[in-house]
């Protein structure tokens, strides 16, 4: 593997600080840790995957093995922003493995989902959980089903939906 970091490039995710070769690299350990500690999804979960850098901090997680590195546009989806104070995890993530997650979900009726989908920031005093990233969730045909990250600070719930992805859901 190279040293640094390439935009160009998908690097692997070493499997522990003692393989890794580019300093603040996150690790495959680090990662799987993240999302057991965060939102109580185990880690056997991730089994079957790899995770992949590219550039500085935006991982991507991948079902299966591919050499390293990889000179291509993209591999598996987007996963998690690591290279900043709080790691973000991304919405496609959390749609497709939130619904393994036992920590910090967010239950939201059906008119706070609607405003949330909507990208809309809402006041949910009411949340007595942790502050921070959360998963935001919505009851549908009895079951809890991920709509996205969202973001809980002060009170408030901030949508992380991106802009392409928003829908304006009827009430």
């Amino acid at each position: 593997m190279a040293d640094g970091n390439d935009g160009q490039r998908f690097d692997r995710l070493p499997a522990t600080e003692a393989e890794r070769t580019v300093d603040g690299r996150a690790t495959r350990e680090a990662v799987v840790d993240y999302f057991a500690d965060r939102f109580g999804i185990p880690p056997a979960t991730f089994d079957d995957y790899t995770f992949w850098e590219k550039g500085a901090g935006k991982i991507w997680i991948y079902r299966g093995e591919a050499p390293t590195p990889l000179e291509i546009e993209a591999i598996g989806m987007t996963c998690l922003r690591t290279r900043q104070e709080h790691w973000k995890p991304t919405t496609d993530v959390v749609q497709r493995f939130g619904d393994h997650a036992t920590e910090c979900v967010i239950d939201l009726d059906r008119e706070q989902a609607r405003r949330f989908a909507a990208g809309e920031d809402q006041m949910l005093e009411w949340w007595d959980g942790d502050w921070g990233y959360l998963i935001a969730a919505h009851e549908i045909a009895g079951e809890a089903e991920a709509i996205g990250v969202g973001l809980y600070v002060h009170g408030e719930l901030r949508s992380m939906v991106p802009k392409g992805r928003q829908r304006d859901l009827e009430p």
